[in-house]
């Protein structure tokens, strides 16, 4: 099942995409309120809800359905408590920084403002950074309370996946010396195009991630290189503090990055970034730079 968050009219709506692709169901309408208009407060009621939207799903009413047109998508969800990011998750991305891979998670966050859709536009001053870069990841949505969590347990807890671009101000990174402001600038967490819910995704630890700039390939790799596979970061994460539905998990990227190519290469105004997850779909973003002088 394919979760999305929609609008026709400035106003967010709560939907999913029919089984052939064509329609875009309004859940909230077509389940006579009983479900939330917002995916945040869908989540928060767990699998009953997911159980709720696969019925509709089966039998969506007519008049509570639209033809689907990816310019009516939003992010996913774009209010959750947390984002949490993992770095330097694939050895070879760790490697081509010169850096031996981790031997445990390294966790930062992002912020939930950050977040925009499939087909917003990444934007930055170059007054503030000259050296932004693009980071193809998967991205765990969580979907009921998680404290202490097993790892054998741990999938349980998500709701789906979804496709995350850890856009990164470079400049910024290395002079502060930590990722909060570089990798949370206002449109540096692109999110969609939608949630897969779990039950589609056999295993999180075999998918292809690709990143291409202008249709060039810049980042390949599969899930299974992780160092660290959703199950262990959910367990890791969930010994610290408590994951709450809607929360974000981005599991890490795969090397390619521009930033550390001989020599480097950055985002520049009017350039595509499109990440690719299998199973998932694409999420594309055009970049603008605001010009400061």
């Amino acid at each position: 099942m394919k979760l999305i968050t929609f609008s026709t009219e400035n106003t967010p709506r709560l939907g999913m995409i029919s089984a052939d692709g064509t329609q875009i169901i309004d859940l909230h309408a077509a389940s006579n309120g009983d479900l939330p208009a917002d995916m945040l407060s869908f989540l928060q009621m767990g699998d009953a809800a997911i159980d709720a939207a696969r019925k509709l799903a089966a039998h969506p009413p007519a008049e509570n359905t639209i033809p689907f047109d990816e310019k009516l998508l939003r992010a996913p969800i774009d209010n959750p408590q947390k984002i949490i990011a993992i770095g330097r998750n694939y050895a070879a991305h760790a490697l081509e920084q010169g850096i031996k891979p981790p031997d445990h998670p390294v966790m930062f966050a992002k912020y939930p403002g950050a977040i925009i859709g499939a087909n917003d536009t990444i934007e930055w001053s170059d007054a503030l950074t000259r050296q932004v870069d693009a980071e193809a990841e998967l991205a765990v949505i969580i979907g009921k309370r998680a404290r202490n969590v097993p790892r054998e347990a741990a999938l349980e807890y998500v709701a789906g996946y979804t496709i995350c671009n850890d856009v990164s101000a470079r400049d910024l990174q290395f002079s502060d010396k930590q990722y909060t402001r570089a990798k949370s600038l206002d449109t540096f967490c692109p999110l969609g195009p939608w949630i897969v819910t779990r039950d589609e995704i056999a295993d999180p630890q075999n998918l292809t991630v690709r990143g291409l700039w202008n249709g060039t390939v810049m980042q390949e790799a599969n899930t299974g290189e992780m160092s660290f596979g959703v199950a262990f970061l959910i367990e890791f994460i969930s010994r610290a503090f408590t994951l709450l539905p809607g929360d974000i998990i981005s599991t890490g990227t795969p090397h390619g990055v521009g930033v550390f190519r001989d020599p480097p290469v950055f985002l520049k105004d009017g350039d595509t970034v499109t990440i690719e997850v299998e199973g998932i779909g694409s999420l594309t973003n055009v970049c603008k730079v605001m010009r400061e002088t």
